[in-house]
C-alpha cells in the first residue's frame, strides 16, 4: 500500500514538474515573443538543472530521504506555484532584468525537481522492492504524468486557469504530496510536526494567492500596458487585452499592440480599399486572420460584395468581437452581418482543403514574430492562396514596417512574388505604428492606385493612395530571400530588424 502510495507521489510531482516548465514556455513567449526560441532555451535550462539535482540527490543520506523529499515538494511547491505570478509582476513593475529572474527560477525549480526522482527511488528500494520492476514502475507513471499535463495544459487549464492559477494548482499539489508523504511516514520522520507547520503555511499562501490571483495579474498587466484593462483573457492560443483610456481602446495579442481605436481606420482603409476599390466586379471575398472584424467592416461597405469567409483561429477573439458592446460599435457589427460567414480554423489548413474560390482575399494576420506565424508567410502558403482566388483578383498581404524591419517586409513581397504574384508593395503612415506596410498582390490582373473611390473615407483619397506606392530613399529595398519553410528566413529578418529598433 505504502509502496503504490510512492508511486502515486511519482505520477503527480512528474505533472507538476512538467507544468512549471510549460509555463515558464507559455509565459515567455507571451511576453518575449519568439516562442520558438524561449521554448527551446528554457527546455534546455530545464533538463540541465535536472540533472544537476539528480547530481545533488546522492549526497543526501540515506535515513534523511523521506525528510528531504517532504521538504523538496514544499520548496518547489512554493517556488513552482509562485513562478508566474512572480514573473508576470517581475516583467511588469520591478527592475530586476526579466530574463535574469525568468532562467533563476527556471533553474532553481530544474533542480529541485531533478532531485525528486531518485529520492523515491531510493526510498521504494529500501523498503526492498525488485530494482529492475522499481526503475519500470517509476518510470512509467513519471512519463505517464508528463503525458496528462502535456494534453491538460494546453486544452484546458491555460485557456480556464490562465497561467497565474495554473502554477499555483500545481504549485498545492506539490505541498499535498509533501503533507501526505508525512502523515503516511510521519513514524520515520525526525520532525513530523515542524514540516506539517511549515507545509500548511505554504499551502495556506499559494490557496490565498489563487483566490487573488486575477487581480494580481491584472495589476501586473496594469503596470505593463499602462491604462484600465476593461477585458483581459487566456484562449488556448494567446493572451488577448482590451485597454482604455478616455476614448482610446486597444487591443493587445501577447503584449503586442494590434489597434489603437483612435487610429486604426487608417491602417482598415489602407489594407482594404486599394484592392476592393480596382475590383468592383468582385462578389465574393476571403477575410484571414483580422477576428476583430475591422477590416470585415471596411469590406462590407461595397456594396457589389455578396459574401464574406472570415477565417480566424481563435474563436474567443470572434466571440468577443462580436458580443461586446463598445466593439461592436467599433466594428459596425461585422461580424453579424447575414452576409459574413465566420470560421474558427487554422487558416493554413482551411486554405488547403477548401474548394471556395475568391474575387479578392485580405489577409490580416498578426506580424511574423514566431515560426508559428512566419508560415503563413510562407511560399507554400501563397501558394495555396492562389488556388483560392481568381486569376483577375487582388490579393493584400498586412506585411510589418518598411521602415523599421525592412528586410521583414521586402522579404514578404519577395515571397509572394516567387509564389507566382505579381507585387505592388505600399505603405501608409499609422500614428500608433508608425510607417506601416502592405502589399497588393495578383496572378494576372493588371493594377494601378485608384483614382478615386466609391466609399466616404476619414483617410484615403486618390493623392494619398498615389503617395503609398512611393517609398522615399531613406526606405531602400534590399537583398533579402523568400521565406520558406525550412529555415523561415522572415522571422529570422523580422526579429533582428525589430530588436535593432527597440535596443
Amino acid at each position: 500500500m505504502i509502496d503504490r502510495i510512492l508511486i502515486l507521489s511519482v505520477f503527480i510531482v512528474a505533472s507538476c514538474g512538467l507544468a512549471y516548465e510549460l509555463i515558464a514556455g507559455a509565459l515567455s513567449s507571451y511576453l518575449l515573443g519568439d516562442s520558438v526560441l524561449q521554448f527551446s532555451s528554457i527546455i534546455g535550462c530545464y533538463l540541465f538543472a535536472m540533472g544537476v539535482g539528480a547530481h545533488l540527490s546522492k549526497y543526501v543520506r540515506d535515513e534523511d530521504v523521506l525528510a528531504r523529499f517532504v521538504d523538496i515538494e514544499l520548496l518547489v511547491g512554493l517556488l513552482g506555484g509562485l513562478s508566474a505570478t512572480a514573473l508576470f509582476l517581475t516583467f511588469s513593475w520591478l527592475a530586476a532584468p526579466f530574463r535574469t529572474t525568468l532562467y533563476a527560477l527556471v533553474f532553481a525549480i530544474g533542480v529541485l525537481v531533478g532531485m525528486e526522482i531518485p529520492l523515491v527511488m531510493r526510498a521504494l528500494h529500501a523498503r526492498s522492492a525488485q530494482f529492475s520492476e522499481l526503475v519500470a514502475k517509476v518510470l512509467t507513471f513519471d512519463y505517464l504524468g508528463a503525458l496528462a499535463v502535456s494534453l491538460l495544459f494546453p486544452l484546458v487549464l491555460a485557456p480556464r486557469l490562465g497561467l497565474s492559477r495554473t502554477g499555483l494548482l500545481f504549485g498545492m499539489l506539490n505541498v499535498a504530496v509533501g503533507l501526505w508523504t508525512i502523515r503516511v511516514f510521519r513514524k520515520s520522520l525526525p520532525r513530523p510536526g515542524a514540516q506539517v507547520l511549515r507545509g500548511a503555511a505554504v499551502f495556506a499562501l499559494l490557496g490565498g494567492v489563487f483566490l487573488v490571483s486575477d487581480r494580481l495579474v491584472t495589476w501586473a498587466e496594469k503596470g505593463l500596458f499602462g491604462d484600465e484593462i476593461v477585458h483581459a483573457v487566456s484562449t488556448p492560443y494567446q493572451r488577448l487585452v482590451i485597454t482604455r483610456w478616455q476614448d482610446d481602446l486597444r487591443l493587445y495579442i501577447n503584449g503586442n499592440l494590434q489597434f489603437s481605436s483612435r487610429d486604426e481606420h487608417r491602417y482598415h482603409e489602407a489594407l482594404v480599399h486599394p484592392a476592393l476599390e480596382s475590383a468592383p466586379w468582385a462578389r465574393s471575398v476571403l477575410v484571414l486572420g483580422g477576428g476583430d472584424g475591422l477590416a470585415l467592416r471596411e469590406v462590407l461597405k461595397y456594396p457589389n460584395v455578396e459574401s464574406v469567409t472570415l477565417v480566424d483561429l481563435d474563436a474567443e477573439m470572434t466571440r468577443l468581437f462580436s458580443t461586446s458592446a463598445p466593439l461592436t460599435a467599433l466594428n459596425h457589427g461585422s461580424l453579424a452581418d447575414p452576409r459574413v460567414t465566420v470560421i474558427n480554423q487554422d487558416a493554413a489548413q482551411w486554405i488547403e482543403h477548401s474548394e471556395q474560390m475568391f474575387d479578392a482575399a485580405i489577409v490580416d494576420f498578426p506580424d511574423p514574430s514566431s515560426f508559428a506565424l512566419g508560415k503563413l508567410y510562407s511560399v507554400p502558403f501563397y501558394r495555396l492562396l492562389a488556388r483560392r482566388v481568381a486569376v483577375n483578383g487582388y490579393v493584400v498581404v498586412q506585411s510589418t514596417s518598411p521602415y523599421f524591419a525592412p528586410r521583414a517586409y521586402w522579404s514578404i513581397v519577395a515571397t509572394l512574388a516567387e509564389a507566382g504574384f505579381r507585387t505592388w508593395p505600399y505603405h501608409a503612415y499609422v500614428p500608433s505604428f508608425g510607417e506601416w506596410g502592405f502589399v497588393l498582390a495578383s496572378l494576372q490582373g493588371p493594377f494601378s492606385p485608384p483614382q478615386h473611390y466609391r466609399i466616404p473615407m476619414r483617410f484615403l483619397d486618390a493623392e494619398v493612395t498615389r503617395g503609398m506606392f512611393a517609398f522615399a530613399p531613406d526606405m531602400p529595398r534590399p537583398a533579402v530571400e523568400a521565406n520558406r519553410l525550412n529555415n523561415q528566413s522572415l522571422v529570422h529578418y523580422f526579429e533582428q530588424d525589430w530588436h535593432r529598433v527597440i535596443r
